[in-house]
Formats: structure tokens, sequence, C-alpha cells
């Protein structure tokens, strides 16, 4: 049956769409109605744009003020928003006008290194052991809560009471066979604090040129010719690069 229907349409007459006149060709295309409709669809949202826009002006009140006020400004008739600069440091200013992006990528990966191989060598004991502790004991009347010795209990010795690692019991220590001396002890310690300073310099160095390399790779997307120009949304400071809103555009 459907064979049959198939073979009935193949002598019917062919609808074609009506052309524009010989005398009308000056005005191109003739319009239908799917073209009319976009037309019209797109005058009406103008007029009730247009419409809003007069309703809010005659709402306003002339003696409010918001802050869209400073922030902009009117030039020929238009309104065209004020465009702050960025605020970074001087060096890494110095930094985005003198270096390129690879350089800073190859200098922050650097950086990024160097952190990584001290925090294997460090081991954050100290931080573990500034954080307050919330230990509780249990005695059984007042007189030995007044007689309680920490270090008695714990079974340690009582210059390590303050530590939340590496606390060692008294039988472990008595096994314990050390050849330095305090003085020692106190160049090391030296050291260590000397490598905690380094790292937290690295730290900061790395964070700052993170933010020179993402402000490099947003000045550099801004270059490339787009229909719409991209929305700032927060400008750039010390701690944080530009942030633009693009819209999307489809690939073909």
């Amino acid at each position: 049956m459907s064979s049959w229907k198939k073979a009935a349409k193949t002598n019917q007459k062919v609808h074609r769409e009506r052309a524009q006149p010989s005398a009308r060709q000056h005005l191109g295309l003739l319009e239908k109605k799917k073209d009319y409709k976009l037309r019209a669809r797109d005058r009406n949202q103008k007029e009730a744009t247009l419409k809003l826009l007069r309703k809010r002006a005659l709402n306003k009140n002339p003696d409010e003020f918001y802050h869209h006020m400073i922030n902009s400004k009117i030039q020929e008739g238009e309104h065209h928003e004020l465009e702050k600069g960025d605020e970074f440091t001087k060096d890494q200013i110095k930094l985005m006008q003198t270096q390129d992006y690879k350089y800073v990528a190859m200098k922050r990966t650097v950086e990024a290194n160097k952190i990584h191989r001290l925090q294997g060598q460090l081991h954050m004991t100290d931080v573990v052991n500034e954080t307050p502790n919330k230990h509780i004991f249990f005695v059984e009347d007042e007189q030995e809560a007044t007689e309680f010795n920490l270090a008695e209990r714990l079974d340690t010795h009582p210059d390590l009471v303050g530590r939340r690692s590496n606390r060692p019991r008294l039988k472990d220590l008595s096994k314990l066979k050390l050849a330095v001396g305090p003085e020692d002890i106190a160049r090391i310690n030296q050291e260590r604090d000397l490598s905690y300073r380094e790292l937290m310099r690295r730290i900061d160095r790395e964070k700052e040129l993170t933010v020179v390399q993402k402000t490099l790779e947003i000045k550099r997307a801004l270059k490339q010719k787009r229909a719409l120009k991209p929305k700032l949304v927060a400008k750039g400071t010390p701690h944080q690069a530009p942030q633009f809103k693009f819209k999307f555009e489809r690939k073909r």
C-alpha cells in the first residue's frame, strides 16, 4: 500500500514558492511568512525594551545615589563604563613588561619543583605541634588532679610534653645512643628554620608567577578577534588575575 502512495506522488503537481516579480527585483528576495515572523518578533522585543526603559526613567528618584553614577560616564549620548586598571606589585608589572609567557611558565615550573623537593625534606611537624591539643585525662578526685603530672602519665621526658608527634617513651629514650651535643642540636634547629623560611618565600614567589602567567594568558586571549567584547568581571590584584566573561561562540 505504501509503495502505491509513493507511485501516486510521482505525477502530482510540484508547488513552488512564489518568486519576486520582475518589476520588483531591485527590492531583493520576496519576504515569506517565516521572514516576517522573525522581523516582527525582533521589533516587538525592541519596543518592549524601550517601554520598560521609559517606565524605569519615570519612576527613578533623582536624589538617590548609586555607585554606577561614579563608575560610568556619558560620551556623545552613549553610556560607557570607566575602565579601572589592575592592581599588581612592581615586580609583577616589571616581569609582565620584560618577559614573555614561556619564560614565566618555565620559572613557575622551577619554583614548583623546588617547593615539592623542600616539602619532601620538611615534615611540617612544628605546624602540628602548634595546633592546640584537646586530650582529656580523667582522675578519681581533686587531690589526684592537683598532683597530676603530665610527663609521668605519658611516660616521656618533660621537655617532650608539648609535642604531638615524635614523642618517645622513657624506655625508648634509654635505648637511644646520641652522639650529638647541645651545639649540634642548635645548629640543626637553625638549619630547619632557614629551610622553612625558604619554603615560604618560594611558595609566595610561585603564587606571584601564577598570577603573572594567568594574566598573560588572558591578554593573549583578548587580542583575538571576537564579535563581542568580553565583559570584565573582576579586576586584577596581586593575588588574583583579572577575570573576564566570554560569550560562547560555536566552532565550525
